[in-house]
């Protein structure tokens, strides 16, 4: 388990972490998201006790990070995959860490299979791809088998079957009563993974709250209609809570309404519908409806 208590973090005069409150709890898997400059970094840095907090503080486990006689049985992170000795094997990088907690040469081989490294694994860390890369920081996350996993965006950089992988993994983990907290820019696969979700925006929590429930609050569903008299249509559908979109020609999207509802309306009024789909609300809408306030770095579409 994770916990946060007013946990502050400030850069001179830039507070980038603003008194955070929130516990990660095992069993499941926390997705932690947010826009670039929102703290997540920071936030699992002082996790780690890679960064120590102007105020408050963070607990793994029941205690802070520095108070774990043996952290990596405690908690694994994968913070910068690029963190490694470069001229070091992959294998002889996880040897190095396993000697800081005793871990025997068993377990080393056992990471190296889990993590689909055996045949890289007496490879120079130099010349890994970033998947590779991002495969050895779980492989060193995973080494002392711990209770608690930090993933910062883990996916990032592998291949399909890589991504498939990671998923289950962390579903897999979770399952055995593990605390998963993980970051990632995928809004797709953050819908797949995560169970619970923390959203930062400009250092502070935006929302803490289950996958489903962020989903339904940020977003309204929408109906996609198809009709050789859509025009007549959007008129009769249009009202003060009804959004009615033209997608294309013959095509409407309607929110604030529900399919049985819209069909009943052009049954009423004798007007053909050749498709009428519900269309599930998507995690990224919820999230830019969530950060559309809080994003530091704003870019403009191409005209």
């Amino acid at each position: 388990m994770i916990t946060a208590e007013g946990l502050t973090k400030r850069f001179g005069e830039k507070t980038a972490v603003d008194r955070l409150d929130f516990t990660v709890h095992p069993g499941r898997v926390t997705g932690f998201l947010g826009p670039n400059g929102a703290g997540k970094s920071t936030t699992m840095r002082m996790i780690v006790g890679l960064d120590r907090p102007t105020v408050g503080g963070v607990t793994v486990n029941g205690r802070r990070y520095a108070e774990h006689r043996a952290p990596l049985h405690e908690v694994g992170a994968l913070l910068d995959a690029k963190a490694v000795h470069t001229g070091r094997t992959a294998e002889n990088h996880l040897l190095a860490l396993a000697a800081t907690h005793r871990i025997g040469r068993q377990r080393v081989r056992e990471v190296i299979e889990l993590t689909g490294l055996e045949s890289v694994a007496r490879k120079r860390v130099g010349g890994f791809s970033l998947g590779m890369g991002q495969r050895l920081g779980i492989a060193a996350a995973l080494l002392g088998d711990p209770a608690t996993l930090i993933l910062d965006e883990p996916v990032n950089g592998l291949d399909p079957e890589g991504v498939l992988w990671v998923r289950r993994l962390v579903r897999d983990l979770a399952a055995e009563g593990r605390t998963i907290f993980l970051s990632s820019h995928l809004m797709s696969e953050m819908s797949l993974t995560a169970d619970h979700l923390i959203v930062l925006g400009k250092g502070r929590i935006i929302t803490d709250a289950p996958v489903a429930d962020v989903i339904a609050g940020g977003t309204r569903a929408r109906v996609l209609v198809r009709s050789p008299r859509a025009s007549q249509l959007a008129d009769l559908l249009a009202g003060p809570d009804v959004t009615v979109m033209r997608a294309e020609s013959g095509v409407l999207e309607v929110t604030g309404l529900d399919a049985p509802a819209i069909g009943d309306l052009a049954a009423r009024h004798s007007l053909a519908i050749h498709e009428l789909t519900p269309k599930n609300a998507s995690l990224e809408e919820a999230y830019m409806a969530l950060t559309a306030d809080a994003v530091e770095y704003r870019t403009e579409a191409l005209r």
